[in-house]
């Protein structure tokens, strides 16, 4: 399996305001921790890097989640949401890129399937 590279999708960056250096920044370095957790799974084995993708997106839909959430909190209290807005994208852009490596999104689904029936309730356990 080939090494994962993710990025911030140039319409993301072009939304920011013109001062959110730091913003693409900080994006950059989330991408960088990323990339390297889950690449250092992929030299271990497809197994390691679905479980390493899977807790990638785990974390990814549980911040996409909170800054959803802050969007609408910043538009209650009348504040700008652009940044909340920006993130919240950036979240879904990277569970994006994560599915589009072909032969890791196959993995993945198995691995996060695997992990829905671990977590789940069974049919036995209503009984």
């Amino acid at each position: 399996m080939d090494e994962i590279s993710l990025a911030v999708p140039r319409e993301l960056a072009e939304t920011l305001p013109e001062d959110s250096d730091e913003t693409l920044m900080a994006m950059g370095r989330e991408i960088d921790q990323y990339e390297g957790y889950i690449n250092a799974a992929i030299a271990e084995g497809e197994e390691s890097a679905a479980s390493a993708a899977a807790d990638v997106l785990d974390r990814l839909e549980e911040r996409w989640e909170g800054y959803d959430g802050y969007i609408v909190e910043l538009r209650a209290w009348g504040q700008s949401s652009i940044y909340a807005e920006v993130w919240c994208d950036f979240q879904y852009a990277l569970i994006q890129q994560l599915y589009d490596h072909e032969a890791l999104a196959e993995k993945l689904d198995q691995e996060r399937h695997s992990r829905l029936v671990d977590d789940g309730i069974r049919l036995s356990d209503a009984l």
